[in-house]
């Protein structure tokens, strides 16, 4: 992997980029207090993001994947306890999910994420983060701009159920990923989808076994 240059200059960039992008996304400001302590609601009219108390209860009824049996089955960290938080609470409670919680946190993304309006996540899982080698993921996570860049390469805007996330997107990084298959067999670019179209209370998240990296990382 390719580091990139870090420093003020490098960080304001991204920073500003990635600012950008949630704006022309419909996202909300990163810096809102109520959204970013998970008090807000995605205005989105998808299946995910619209739910009734009823749907609520049984958010896994709406998941797929070979890897959702390794989800919690109760607590913060299960389906049912996801629903009710925005994305990067939602997943600072799964314990499949601790390598990358800490990548974000590192990013000082915390904030951006939960307090989006309507966002697509790819999640690895914390056997993904450990294909990499342990000096050169150290690297990576002490490189905050191009950490940035890797973590903003997984999220596109908007809540996409199976049947609209088929296809090519725009991430956040402003580059692209492209998914392909359906709820019997999903990839994004070469990772697979362990777990897909689990709910938060701002993003849909597709848990996958393979860190994605952006065409200049």
């Amino acid at each position: 992997m390719k580091i990139r240059p870090t420093g003020p200059a490098a960080a304001v960039a991204l920073a500003s980029a990635l600012s950008l992008g949630l704006t022309a996304c419909g996202g909300s400001d990163s810096g809102d207090a109520a959204a970013a302590s998970g008090d807000s609601t995605s205005s989105s009219t998808t299946p995910s993001s619209s739910m009734s108390s009823d749907a609520m209860s049984g958010a896994a009824s709406q998941t797929f994947g070979p890897g959702c049996s390794a989800i919690p089955a109760s607590g913060a960290g299960s389906f049912d306890g996801m629903v009710k938080d925005p994305v990067a609470t939602a997943a600072s409670n799964n314990p499949l999910l601790s390598t990358l919680v800490t990548a974000v946190t590192k990013a000082g993304l915390v904030d951006t994420l939960n307090g989006a309006d309507g966002l697509t996540v790819f999640a690895p899982t914390n056997d993904a983060f450990a294909k990499i080698p342990k000096a050169q993921l150290d690297k990576v996570l002490a490189d905050k701009a191009t950490l940035t860049a890797i973590l903003t390469h997984h999220v596109v805007a908007g809540q996409l159920d199976p049947s609209s996330v088929a296809g090519t997107h725009t991430t956040l990084d402003k580059d692209e990923v492209t998914v392909t298959g359906g709820t019997d067999g999903m990839k994004v670019d070469g990772a697979n989808v362990l777990c897909g179209d689990i709910p938060t209370a701002n993003a849909t998240v597709y848990v996958i076994d393979t860190v994605l990296m952006p065409p200049a990382a």
